[in-house]
């Protein structure tokens, strides 16, 4: 056993029947929607290669994907758009995405394990886990599918606003996307609010 699930099997063992994993994409891009995803695997499953989302490649993180998808109990993977960002902020934005996530899931977990240190509103009973995307196996599961989902939709993004090079920093605040935002200007995905920012 990983020690990826020590902590998600402490739980099951204090009586919690069904745990999710819920993490999100894109908290920090200037364009783009926040991606989320919450996961059921089943207990102790051993998916090889499974950690955070950040430290594995772009093809891992897609075979990945594939096998959580096919061997989890349930899973959802919701958005929140650029419009309900700058209306309700971005951490409030991931929440809601979370929240969507985690409302497909059927059966319904008793307990949510999110990553980060903020759970306000999230509507089923919850947990905060820092850095939980690397001690966590649900929520590793989780991070993969809102990294890829995202990642996903900002290269169809690049299709059709190929000036921005999306498929290249995928709406990241890079030196080439700065270059392009300063020469055309925002693109109807980009998030004003974090526009501001830019010299």
């Amino acid at each position: 056993m990983t020690d990826l699930w020590t902590m998600e099997q402490e739980l099951y063992d204090s009586g919690v029947t069904l745990l999710c994993g819920a993490d999100e994409a894109g908290r920090g891009p200037l364009a783009g929607p926040v991606y989320a995803a919450a996961v059921i695997l089943p207990r102790g499953l051993e998916i090889p290669g499974l950690n955070d989302s950040k430290k594995l490649s772009e093809k891992r993180r897609e075979t990945l994907f594939d096998q959580i998808c096919e061997k989890a109990i349930s899973f959802g993977i919701a958005r929140a758009e650029v419009e309900e960002i700058e209306e309700i902020n971005i951490l409030n934005a991931a929440l809601l995405a979370m929240n969507r996530a985690i409302a497909q899931l059927n059966p319904q977990p008793d307990l949510a394990l999110i990553d980060g240190n903020k759970n306000t509103g999230i509507a089923v009973p919850s947990r905060c886990v820092i850095k939980g995307d690397a001690i966590c196996a649900d929520i590793a599961a989780a991070s993969i599918l809102a990294k890829v989902s995202r990642d996903r939709f900002m290269l169809k993004m690049a299709e059709r606003y190929p000036e921005y090079a999306f498929e290249q920093h995928k709406g990241y605040g890079t030196k080439l996307h700065y270059e392009r935002l300063r020469e055309y200007g925002p693109s109807p995905i980009h998030r004003p609010s974090f526009l501001r920012k830019m010299h």
